[in-house]
């Protein structure tokens, strides 16, 4: 009798289960039954320093636009630091950005913007 008391919850909760349709147990997924595709974007970006010039190059392999800028921080606190101005990089097309400090480079790195 007390074995039968302490298994009823677990017959239970398994019956109910089994009883379940199969999408009910199942994630949740897009109207078609696919996973939603992920929106590619982004170009890849190279970038070099050389003493205190800075070239960047990106490649952008998705048809989407992307509009991406140079920022290079500079290491002394007298140099300025600089931002280059936005180039467009259109499907499958590769932009090269520059700049400089005058001395010593602190740190590189290129934004993106998706152009709408």
């Amino acid at each position: 009798m007390r074995l039968f008391r302490s298994l009823a919850p677990v017959t239970a909760a398994v019956a109910l289960v089994l009883c379940l349709p199969y999408d009910a147990m199942s994630h949740p997924r897009a109207g078609d039954g696919k996973p939603p595709a992920r929106n590619l974007f982004g170009a890849a970006c190279r970038t070099s320093v050389q003493d205190s010039h800075v070239v960047a190059y990106c490649h952008n392999p998705y048809v989407d636009t992307d509009r991406v800028r140079l920022h290079i921080e500079c290491a002394r606190w007298w140099d300025l630091d600089t931002d280059t101005a936005p180039q467009d990089a259109v499907a499958a097309m590769t932009v090269r950005l520059t700049g400089r400090c005058w001395q010593d480079v602190a740190s590189v790195w290129v934004s993106h913007q998706k152009v709408r």
